[in-house]
């Protein structure tokens, strides 16, 4: 299965590349604020790619998502997750949107208890795993040298072992590494200057024998 994955494109999604392929995973902070206009844009702009599954999840900047239940319904052109899953061609996908507290955007949680609570509704046997934030000491560090990822999401992650692992939020840590039998791929397409000129990443995965 190819696996398309980006992040963070806040609203310059008609700028963005994205290859073709037979899942996309968008990992978050597809809007500014995430207002109801934004998130049509972002439904339509969705609409345009020909992938047969598209998954979205929240992240920090989608507030609409947060503050509104039925802003999840407006969504017509993907498959909104939100401590969910969803069965793909017989990869086993879950999303979560939450992160360490970042200032006061949308879906922060407190590190400890909190964050924990969430990564234990992850069940084990799941093949992707796309969240909004990194793991600790993955693809996590700022341009001021500091790693902020969450500690209890890579806990988990060492627990259920997926295959995949997708996030952004971490603009400056755009890439891929290998570790323990997973693949972890920030996904973010924007910068620390919000310009989108970090290409989407295709990860090929083969269905679970």
């Amino acid at each position: 299965m190819r696996i398309v994955c980006v992040s963070d494109t806040h609203l310059t999604h008609d700028r963005v590349v994205v290859p073709d392929g037979d899942l996309l995973l968008v990992a978050g902070d597809t809007t500014r604020r995430g207002s109801r206009e934004e998130l049509a844009a972002v439904d339509d702009w969705l609409g345009t790619l020909r992938h047969p599954t598209k998954v979205l999840i929240a992240g920090n900047h989608d507030f609409g998502f947060q503050d509104d239940p039925a802003a999840r319904s407006r969504i017509r052109n993907a498959v909104y997750l939100q401590d969910e899953e969803l069965q793909v061609g017989g990869l086993r996908v879950w999303g979560s949107p939450w992160q360490p507290v970042f200032f006061d955007w949308a879906f922060n949680l407190p590190r400890g208890a909190a964050l924990r609570a969430k990564w234990d509704l992850v069940p084990a046997g799941i093949d992707v795993l796309l969240t909004h934030g990194p793991p600790r000491g993955i693809l996590d560090r700022t341009r001021f040298g500091e790693d902020v990822g969450d500690d209890d999401l890579l806990e988990m992650v060492r627990r259920i072992r997926p295959r995949l692992h997708v996030f952004g939020h971490i603009h400056e840590s755009h890439g891929t590494l290998e570790r323990d039998g997973t693949t972890f791929v920030n996904a973010c397409v924007c910068s620390v200057r919000y310009e989108p000129v970090q290409p989407a990443i295709v990860v090929d995965l083969a269905p679970p024998s």
